[in-house]
């Protein structure tokens, strides 16, 4: 009796075997994107393998923290692809897409975030089926915002070209270059223009994010977002254009 209770026990406490034999369970047990909340805005964030990190998690800490805030319309963020493998950051994170743009299923989108990534100064700006999701959405969207190098997307799908905008502050240059009919903003963390929301980047990817909380919510709002993450945040010390509209 002790060695059949034994044996029972043994396969009892052996999961990692049990998954051994069907890998496919696992890898696809939690594909399913999160539940999107009714009353919220709905916030994509666009992801591509060579996504830099900082530009797609700034904005999402701060936009996800709205749930945590009360007597607030907060926001449901999740992070759309082309595909739902797995992508791959510039630093090497491994992200699993919550949506693939490509799909019929893709819930409505209220604002768009388009980190920067990799190649958004060259292939990425041919990938036309990427650049027209960008086009349709813009159309509804209540903001469509930038990262960094994610301007140049929004530029090439031809959504800034009345409007001010700015990017990765050395990557202006070739920012002007590119596209010399834009109204392009220098010696600023972000612009605002109409519906659109374009930022230098980086660690300030934070204060952009912020700054359309603000916008949305009030300052009080914005601050305690703020707070809840260690940052300083008053936008009156903060460079930045708003165009009168």
């Amino acid at each position: 009796m002790r060695y059949i209770f034994f044996l029972l026990l043994l396969s009892a406490c052996s999961p990692t075997e049990q998954n051994a034999t069907n890998p496919t369970q696992s890898a696809t047990s939690n594909t399913s994107p999160p539940p999107l909340v009714a009353n919220r805005y709905n916030v994509a964030l666009l992801i591509m393998d060579g996504v830099y990190n900082t530009e797609l998690t700034a904005p999402y800490d701060i936009f996800q923290h709205t749930i945590f805030r009360k007597n607030i319309k907060a926001m449901n963020t999740f992070t759309v692809a082309n595909t739902l493998a797995p992508i791959t950051s510039f630093e090497g994170m491994r992200i699993l897409p919550d949506y693939n743009y490509l799909s019929a299923d893709l819930p409505s989108i209220d604002i768009l975030v388009v980190p920067s990534a990799e190649h958004h100064l060259d292939t990425d700006l041919e990938d036309e089926v990427m650049l027209d999701f960008v086009r349709k959405v813009s159309k509804d969207a209540l903001y469509v915002t930038s990262h960094c190098d994610g301007a140049f997307v929004l530029a090439q799908a031809g959504i800034l070209d009345e409007v001010a905008s700015t990017t990765f502050p050395s990557d202006i240059p070739k920012y002007r270059e590119r596209f010399p009919h834009l109204d392009v903003r220098d010696s600023v963390l972000f612009v605002h223009d109409g519906k659109f929301i374009t930022s230098a980047g980086g660690a300030k990817s934070f204060e952009a994010a912020l700054y359309l909380c603000e916008v949305l919510y009030g300052a009080e709002i914005a601050r305690s977002l703020a707070g809840g993450l260690v940052i300083d945040w008053n936008l009156a010390t903060v460079p930045h254009y708003r165009a009168a509209r």
